[in-house]
C-alpha cells in the first residue's frame, strides 16, 4: 500500500502542478456554468415537464464537453512514461504492477472528481440563493453525482487502457476519445438497429449511458448501473494489467 501511495501521491503533484491542469479545469467549469444558466433561463420562459438537474445532465452539449475531459486526464498516465523512458525503470524496480496500476488510476480518478465537484455544487448553491425548493429534489441530485462519477471511472478506465498500449499520448488521446464516445453512443445505434420491446434491446439498454442517465438524474437509483460500470471497470483494468504486465516482461 505504501507503494501505490506514493506512486499515486506523484501523479497528482505532476497534474496538479502543471499549469494546463488548472487551464482545462477552469474552462470546464466555465462551459458548464453557461450550460447551466441557458438552462434556467431557458425554464423560466418555456413549460419544461423535466426538472432542472434532469435538463442539464441530459443535454447533448453537457456531454460533447463531458467526454472531452477522459483524453486529458489519462493520455499521459503510461504514455509519458513510455515516452520518456521513465516506464522500464518503473516496472524493473521492487514495485508490482497492480501497485502501479492501482496508484495511476486512483490519481485520475481523484483528478476526475476534483473537476466534478464544482458542477455538481451548481444545484444546491442555486437553492440557496433563489429559495426555489421545488425545482428539484435530492434524490435526483444524489442520482446525478451518482451516474457521473459510474460513467467517469468507467471512462477513465477505457483511458487506462488506451495510455497503456502507446507511447504516443496524441494517440492515447484519439483511442480514449473514440472509445467513450463509441460507448455514450451505442444506445443511440442500437435503437435504430433493433426492434422496440424486444429482448435485444432490453439488453443494449442495460449497457446504455443514455438510458441510464435518465432514470438516475430523475432520482430513480437503481443498482444496475452499478453492477455493469463497477464490474466493466474491474474488466478493463484487468485487462490493463496484462498489457502492463507483457509490456514488463519483455523489459
Amino acid at each position: 500500500m505504501r507503494t501505490t501511495a506514493i506512486i499515486y501521491m506523484k501523479e497528482l503533484r505532476s497534474f496538479f502542478l502543471s499549469p494546463f491542469a488548472f487551464v482545462v479545469m477552469a474552462l470546464f467549469t466555465f462551459i458548464n456554468g453557461w450550460l447551466f444558466i441557458s438552462t434556467v433561463n431557458a425554464m423560466r420562459v418555456t413549460t419544461i415537464p423535466y426538472s432542472l438537474v434532469y435538463n442539464v445532465f441530459s443535454s447533448g452539449w453537457f456531454w460533447m464537453g463531458f467526454l472531452f475531459i477522459f483524453p486529458v486526464i489519462t493520455m499521459r498516465l503510461f504514455a509519458e512514461e513510455k515516452k520518456t523512458g521513465t516506464f522500464e525503470g518503473l516496472m524493473t524496480a521492487p514495485v508490482r504492477t497492480g501497485e502501479v496500476l492501482i496508484g495511476k488510476y486512483g490519481a485520475a480518478v481523484t483528478v476526475y472528481l476534483a473537476m466534478l465537484a464544482p458542477l455538481l455544487l451548481f444545484f444546491p448553491v442555486f437553492k440557496m440563493v433563489t429559495g426555489q425548493e421545488d425545482a428539484f429534489h435530492s434524490g435526483a441530485q444524489w442520482g446525478s453525482a451518482l451516474i457521473l462519477i459510474l460513467v467517469g471511472i468507467f471512462n477513465i478506465a477505457i483511458g487506462t487502457l488506451a495510455s497503456a498500449v502507446t507511447a504516443n499520448q496524441l494517440i492515447a488521446a484519439m483511442l480514449t476519445f473514440v472509445g467513450v464516445m463509441l460507448h455514450y453512443f451505442f444506445g443511440f445505434f442500437v435503437g435504430f438497429a433493433t426492434l422496440p420491446d424486444s429482448k435485444w434491446a432490453a439488453g443494449m439498454d442495460y449497457v446504455s449511458t443514455v438510458q441510464h442517465v435518465q432514470l438516475l438524474t430523475q432520482g430513480l437509483i437503481d443498482s444496475r448501473p452499478f453492477v455493469y460500470y463497477l464490474t466493466f471497470s474491474a474488466l478493463i483494468l484487468s485487462v490493463t494489467w496484462h498489457v502492463i504486465e507483457s509490456r514488463k516482461w519483455r523489459i
